[in-house]
């Protein structure tokens, strides 16, 4: 369904569209119709900014992730640090060539699980789920009260 629609426009605008219908072989509200909806249609600077605003979005996204998964990266290490400190004993200096032996060995054992682990695509921030939810009665991690 197509409605009229009746318009005054300056003379010289009108002559340029008589002039474009001339050489285009087109109708005079063909010309005005595309007029207006180039006029009324998202110009080029609306459409780049919709896509830079789309683009800084999932930056920001991608970024949020990142900053998650150092986060978790950087405690998981500490408490593993802590953790090593605390039971470890000390050793004999007659143990000392046996145990880097040893360390060595479990090393390079870690190091191929880890390969094996990146090769197949597990994460363990997959594991890890986005919302914990905090039992408040549980007693807080050290260096977690808020200061």
């Amino acid at each position: 369904m197509r409605d009229r629609i009746n318009a005054s426009l300056p003379a010289g605008l009108v002559s340029r569209v008589i002039d474009l219908e001339k050489r285009k072989g087109i109708t005079r509200s063909a010309i005005v119709e595309a007029a207006l909806e180039s006029f009324l249609s998202p110009d080029g600077s609306d459409m780049q900014e919709a896509a830079f605003t789309r683009r800084l979005d999932r930056l920001s996204r991608q970024a949020s992730r990142i900053e998650r998964d150092l986060h978790i990266t950087t405690e998981t290490l500490a408490l593993f640090v802590r953790f090593w400190l605390t039971i470890t004993p000390p050793l004999d200096p007659d143990a000392n060539t046996s145990a880097q032996v040893k360390g060595r060995e479990r090393f390079e054992g870690f190091v191929e699980v880890l390969g094996q682990r990146l090769q197949s695509g597990d994460r363990f921030f997959n594991e890890i789920p986005e919302d914990i939810k905090r039992d408040e009665s549980a007693p807080k991690p050290p260096g977690s009260d808020g200061a």
